[in-house]
Parts: C-alpha cells; sequence; structure tokens
C-alpha cells in the first residue's frame, strides 16, 4: 500500500473499482482490498472489504506457506457463471499473510474459496460485485490457474452483493498442501561454447578422462524445463554453473533462458547461480545483488537462490553477534535487501554442505555437532557439517546450522539443502542432515542431493518432514518418470 499511495495508484484504483468494470487481484493485489496489514501496520487499506490479514503462526508449521493447495468454494450461491476455480485442483501460493477465515460478520458476502494451512483457514479468493481477487497464483498454477485467468477474461464475472449466502464452517476447511517435486537442471557452457544442461557426480560435471573428459550433455535448459512441465513437475530450478565473466550482464544467456522458458512453463521459476554484485568486463557498470535479481525476475524468475554469498552473509551476521553489535540486521546482504524489495518468499538459499567427522563433539567445540548412524572411515560416530562456497571447492569454518539460522534471521524465504557427500550417488538423501536443519528453522526446506529411486522421495518426507524434494539426473536421465514421485 505504501508503494501505492507514493506513486498515486490507490485513488485512480479505488475510482476503477467504483466504476464497475472487472478488476482482479493476486496474492498481495488481494490483500490490498482489505483494511489493513500486520505486514505494514501503519498503512491502511484500499478498504474494499472488512478484515485485516494477518502473519502465519510459524510455531506451528513453515512459513511462508508455499506449495499446492486446495481452494474450496464455501458459499452455495447456485449462480450460473462463477470463477473457474476447481475444488478438485491445487493451486500455487507463496505468502506468510493470511485474512483469516472465520465465515463471520461481512465474509460470507465477500468470501469465495478458503485454504486451510496447517492449523489455520485463510481466505484464499475474495468475489463481490465486480471485484474479484486470489491469494494463490493463477499464473503459476499449471493448466488449472491458466483456466481460471480465462475465466476472468472472457466472462462477465460480477457477483451479485444484496444476498445472505451461507457459507462453510472453517472448521470444514480441508488441508491438502501436497509436497512440492522440484526439477533441477545445471546449466553451463560446455566446450563448444553451447549452453546445456549437465549434472555432475559429487560435483564433478565432465565425464572420465577415458571416455573424453567433456561436460555431460543432458539436453537444452528451455526443452528439457518444458518437458518437466507437461511431466508434471511443481517447480523448476535452473541452476547457472558459469560464470559468463566476459559477458556484460544484461547479456548473459540465463535471461534468456528465463524470457524463453517463462512463455510456455506456467509454474514457479527459480534461478541460482552469480546472484551477487556483479562488475561488467568493462568496468563502466556495477550490478548490486538486488539489481542482478530485478533482472532475473522481470525476465521470468519467481525466486533467487544465493550461495556463497548466503556463506560469507553468514560470517558477517555470526561477527555482529559476537561484538555485540545493535542491530544485528543492517542491511548490507543481498538476502536482506533483495527479501526487504521483493519479499522473503522470493529467496532460497542453497546450502552445499559436507560431513567432517569427529571423534567427539569436544573436537569440534565451536560447531553443531550430531550423533550419526554412519560411521566415518575411522569408526567415528559423531560428524558436523561443513558449509562450503564456490560450488563445493572451498570449505569454510561455519556448519550448516549456523548458516541457516542467520539466513531464516537476514530474511530467506527457504532453504535448499545440498548435500555434497550424496550428490549423483543415488543412495538416497542424507535424512540426518535434513531432519536437523528442520528442527532449527521455521521456514519451508527443500532436500536434495541422493535420490535413486521412488522411495527415497516418500522416505525424506515422513521421516523429516520436508517440504519439497528436487531431484536432477534421475530425471533427466529418465530412470524416474516425476509423474513415479
Amino acid at each position: 500500500m505504501k508503494a501505492l499511495n507514493e506513486k498515486g495508484f490507490a485513488a485512480p484504483l479505488k475510482a476503477f473499482i467504483a466504476s464497475g468494470k472487472p478488476i482482479m487481484g493476486i496474492c498481495v493485489g488481494m490483500q490490498v482490498l482489505f483494511e489493513g496489514s500486520d505486514e505494514s501496520p501503519d498503512e491502511p487499506g484500499l478498504g474494499i472489504f472488512a478484515g485485516r490479514v494477518k502473519h502465519f503462526d510459524n510455531t506451528t508449521k513453515a512459513v511462508p506457506h508455499m506449495g499446492w493447495n486446495n481452494a474450496q468454494v464455501v458459499h452455495r450461491d447456485g449462480l450460473a457463471v462463477m470463477p473457474r476455480i476447481g475444488e478438485d485442483k491445487r493451486y500455487y501460493f507463496v505468502h506468510s499473510y493470511g485474512l483469516p477465515f472465520t465465515a463471520e460478520g461481512t465474509q460470507p458476502q465477500f468470501v469465495h474459496t478458503a485454504t486451510r494451512y496447517g492449523d489455520e483457514a485463510v481466505v484464499s479468493s475474495v468475489w463481490k460485485d465486480n471485484v474479484f481477487g486470489t491469494q494463490f497464483h493463477p499464473e503459476k498454477s499449471g493448466a488449472a490457474g491458466l483456466a481460471l485467468l480465462q475465466s476472468f477474461i472472457e466472462t462477465d464475472l460480477i457477483r451479485p452483493s444484496a444476498h445472505n449466502a451461507s457459507v462453510v464452517a472453517p472448521r470444514d476447511i480441508r488441508d491438502t498442501l501436497s509436497v512440492r517435486v522440484i526439477a533441477c537442471l545445471d546449466v553451463r557452457a560446455n566446450d563448444q561454447g553451447d549452453l546445456v544442461v549437465t549434472k555432475g557426480d559429487q560435483y564433478d560435471v565432465r565425464v572420465s578422462a577415458d571416455e573424453g573428459g567433456h561436460v555431460r550433455n543432458l539436453g537444452k535448459p528451455v526443452d528439457l524445463a518444458k518437458r518437466y512441465y507437461d511431466e508434471g513437475a511443481d517447480e523448476i530450478a535452473f541452476l547457472n554453473i558459469t560464470s559468463f565473466r566476459n559477458t556484460p550482464f544484461k547479456d548473459t544467456p540465463m535471461l534468456e533462458v528465463l524470457r524463453q522458458a517463462s512463455r510456455c512453463i506456467f509454474v514457479p521459476l527459480t534461478i541460482g547461480g552469480g546472484v551477487r554484485d556483479i562488475v561488467d568486463p568493462d568496468g563502466a557498470h556495477t550490478w548490486p545483488a538486488v539489481s542482478v535479481a530485478g533482472e532475473y525476475f522481470r525476465s521470468g524468475a519467481d525466486k533467487v537462490s544465493i550461495g556463497s554469498d548466503a556463506v560469507y552473509a553468514a560470517e558477517r551476521y555470526w561477527a555482529r553477534v559476537a561484538e555485540g553489535h545493535e542491530p544485528l540486521l543492517d542491511g548490507s546482504t543481498a538476502i536482506e535487501q533483495i527479501a526487504g524489495r521483493y519479499g522473503r518468499q522470493a529467496v532460497v538459499v542453497s546450502v552445499d554442505p559436507r560431513r567432517v567427522y569427529v571423534a567427539s563433539p569436544e573436537d569440534a567445540a565451536d560447531h553443531h555437532v550430531i550423533k550419526t548412524a554412519i560411521p566415518g572411515p575411522s569408526g567415528e560416530q559423531y560428524c558436523w557439517y561443513q558449509c562450503t562456497v564456490k560450488g563445493g571447492r572451498e570449505g569454510r569454518d561455519t556448519d550448516v546450522r549456523q548458516l541457516v539460522t542467520a539466513c531464516a534471521a537476514l530474511g530467506a524465504g527457504e532453504i535448499l539443502l545440498n548435500c555434497m557427500d550424496r550428490d549423483g550417488t543415488n543412495a538416497g538423501y542424507d535424512l540426518e542432515l535434513i531432519a536437523d536443519v528442520k528442527a532449527a528453522v521455521s521456514i519451508p526446506v527443500i532436500a536434495s542431493s541422493g535420490a535413486g529411486k521412488p522411495e527415497h522421495f516418500s522416505e525424506v518426507v515422513d521421516r523429516t518432514g520436508a517440504d519439497a524434494v528436487l531431484a536432477a539426473g534421475i530425471f533427466h536421465r529418465r530412470e524416474i518418470p516425476i509423474s513415479a514421485v
């Protein structure tokens, strides 16, 4: 609302709504229709509908609410024409704030659907007179979302306001959130300069010297991503593992990959690699990380993934803690700046840890040590997880628990948890690592590295509570279809 007021849009919006012409708000665009929000307590909303948007309780579940959930129609008006929301469909949600669904007051007059996330039911769409809005993102909800958008564009969606519709009770709103399945594509230039999808074994993307030593080529990025969308992937992640140091940032090939992908793929897209301060080769222009992220978003990305810079940011955070600085957050990190401008749901922290075995916790007194069921090479029964940077080439004196708690405090909205020890092994996810991180943070955690069969996906969800599962090579090589997950 602050931005709408500062840019002079609030009054024209109210005038447009009063004109009776159809208008649709999506996510925050729906939230501004209410009287206010805890996200900006001092900024009044447009006040079209009664109610105040509240923050989810993150002591009982991961926040943001991120993933595919149902939108349950709460009224039975018997209208011949309604927005095309299928109660047997799921739609993509990503939000930390929502309007509680109470079924009281004036809510029966404007609430169209409600959705349950854990112990809370929230309004997931509103519809009254010429105003329609969704908390979820139809443009990122695949075929079901496109059908809804089509119904808004092609149909005169006017809901009569003079009625006393009965609505279902909040307790009757079902919890249907699904675990997300994410297809990941490591993208780099091969030896001929062509952009290809590749996959490494423990981060080595080249075949053996006996086979020629070339970069594995598993397909073209957009073609492969479109295949995964068609096969039912919930999200697509592009991880850029080529620096493109000799290319001005505006010309980096990953921007064009995103533009092409967003024209044919209607699920969330994440881009990782190179989200940091960048100086063009000629030194004429410097791109702050928040501007780099902005270019990615404008090219079609929904989230950016930060790797090495997140480790450095966490180290600075703990240094400020040790030195007694107040406030702890000074706004200097890419995580803070991007989350501040685009929301924490737009920031993923990608972690590349490896096990360091120790004989006892005292041998790593400065780190979070766990007792492991997988002994070390000398029979060690304890280990800690060392964070790495530069694609796993350099270890840091920072453990995973330190990293994820710092990044969550800085404003990250999600953790992409890789494991160097399991990468490319097909031996299953590192359950100890994932369970430990889930216990440490209240933001969603994506399990990555090691999946080799369908049972590995269900195992990691059942035993760790992972919010999403990610795989790459087994999907690229068609060893497991996405539908089997």
